[in-house]
This record gives C-alpha cells, sequence and structure tokens, in this order.
C-alpha cells in the first residue's frame, strides 16, 4: 500500500477535513495533538469520530491521537475504537509497553504507527520496532526531536542524519513502515523537493506534510520514476526469458543483475 504521502490536517478544521476526502495525498490523517488546542481537544475528538463514520476519502484515513501520558490520550483511542479509521497515529512513543497498550485499544484491523520524537525513544527504538501487538510503521518526529536534542540549525538535516538512518534500519528489520518528517517552509518548495529527495536516499517510504501543496512534490518523490519502472520491465522481462532459467545472474543492456534485482523491479511494478 503507498505511503508516500502522509497529510496531517487539524480534525477541528472541517473544511480542511471535507478538502481531505478528495486530495491525491495517499495517506489523509485528522490530527487531535499538536494542530488542535487544549480547550478544542473535545471537539476535535468528536469531529473526527464524526467524519470517519461520514466516510468518502480518496486517502487512507488515519488520526492522530494525543499521548496516553496526557489528559486525552484515552479518551481518544477509546472513542475512536468502533470508527472506521484504517490507522491511528501515536505521538512520542516511548517504549514498547506503550506499543502494546495502544494496540490493545484499537479497533481490530486497525494499524499503528509510532512517532519517534524524543531522545528516549531513540535509546529504546530497537525494542518499540520489534514490540508486539498492532505497530506497522514508524514516523519520525523531527521538529520535536530536533528541539529535544537541542541541535543547530542546518538546511540538510546534518544532526539528524544518525537517527535518519537508524530509524529506517529498525523499520526494515521488522518489516515496517517508515515515514520521514515535515518540511515546515511551506513556500519553499525547492527546499522540500530537495528533503523529500534525502528522504528516499535515506530509504524513508514517504513524507509527512504539512499543507496539500506539497503532496504533488512527495508523490513524485517517493514514487517510482519513469526511468525505475522502465528498468524493472526490463529486469522482469529478461528473468522471464527461457535462456534466464535457473541463472542468478544476467546481463540487461551491459549490467549485471541479480535475483535481488528481480525482487527490487518486482517491488516497483508492484506499486504502480
Amino acid at each position: 500500500m503507498r505511503t508516500r504521502s502522509v497529510l496531517y490536517l487539524p480534525a477541528s478544521n472541517a473544511r480542511a477535513v471535507e478538502k481531505a476526502r478528495s486530495l491525491a495525498c495517499d495517506v489523509a490523517v485528522l490530527d487531535l495533538e499538536d494542530a488542535v488546542a487544549p480547550e478544542m481537544k473535545a471537539e476535535a475528538r468528536a469531529a473526527a469520530v464524526a467524519a470517519a463514520h461520514e466516510g468518502g476519502f480518496g486517502p487512507r484515513l488515519g488520526v492522530r491521537i494525543n499521548g496516553l501520558d496526557t489528559a486525552w490520550g484515552a479518551e481518544d483511542l477509546a472513542a475512536l475504537r468502533d470508527a472506521p479509521v484504517d490507522l491511528i497515529v501515536a505521538p512520542k512513543v516511548e517504549s514498547a509497553a506503550t506499543v502494546l497498550a495502544l494496540s490493545d485499544g484499537l479497533r481490530p484491523g486497525a494499524d499503528l504507527w509510532a512517532m519517534i520524537e524524543t531522545p528516549r525513544a531513540l535509546v529504546d527504538l530497537k525494542a518499540i520496532a520489534e514490540a508486539d501487538g498492532a505497530l506497522s510503521g514508524l514516523m519520525l518526529g523531527v521538529n520535536d526531536l530536533a528541539k529535544a536534542l537541542k541541535t543547530g540549525a542546518s538546511a540538510d538535516r546534518e544532526p539528524l542524519k544518525p537517527w535518519l538512518a537508524a530509524v529506517v534500519a529498525h523499520a526494515r528489520a521488522k518489516g515496517l513502515t517508515v515515514i520521514d518528517g515535515v518540511f515546515n517552509r511551506i513556500k519553499d518548495q525547492a527546499g522540500f523537493v530537495a528533503e523529500c529527495t534525502q528522504g528516499r536516499l535515506y530509504g524513508f517510504d514517504g513524507k509527512s506534510l504539512i499543507h496539500p501543496s506539497q503532496i504533488e512534490g512527495a508523490n513524485a518523490a517517493f514514487g517510482a520514476s519513469a526511468e525505475e519502472v522502465e528498468w524493472a520491465r526490463k529486469v522482469v522481462a529478461a528473468f522471464a526469458a527461457p535462456e534466464a532459467a535457473g541463472l542468478g545472474v544476467i546481463r540487461v543492456e551491459g549490467e549485471m543483475v541479480e535475483r535481488l534485482h528481480l525482487e527490487q523491479a518486482q517491488d516497483i511494478l508492484a506499486d504502480l
């Protein structure tokens, strides 16, 4: 399932929620946490539940709840247990125990994505990724993480690079989806595209977004290019040829290609 573009929008903003139904993002996440003021939490929760029951979303539908260590998290989780939501996003997950507690409260069949955005989460990243339960993805929360680590500003996220790689590695080790953090400068399209390119280079499956204007760039950056699709088709066709039967390595247009490349090619074509 594609997760190239994961758009956050305030659950309390009815206009934004309605617009999300027809957007081209792969996942729309109704936010009950950062985007909602404390006095609006209950109203936003009710709006998210109502929107889920109303349905009509083209994108896969998720909800980011408040943390279980807040005054609202448990009520968020309980309210969404019977709502037709595909995905629950949990902020500031710091332990396997939290993953299990969240999983126990989910609607059967719903997925759980854990946000990695604190130093404690980095320290316990292996345990979080290997927790049993409904966990199917990790999301990097770059803003909170940079603040907590007290890193300096860097256009290419230099201080965070070790953690970009670490989150991807632990996600891959457990077969989890892994989503890169947000890019805040909405009008800096070149910077956004560069960061998406960096995220894909590191191995992320997609990008967290804060504005619909970022959807197209994320879909392009994390989707297969025309050149990649052409390469994949040639590799699959070459291995399907009778003369390739039983071979582990073949030549495709002057390049030595192994069975692992065939698997990569098949993955590219399966995602079209």
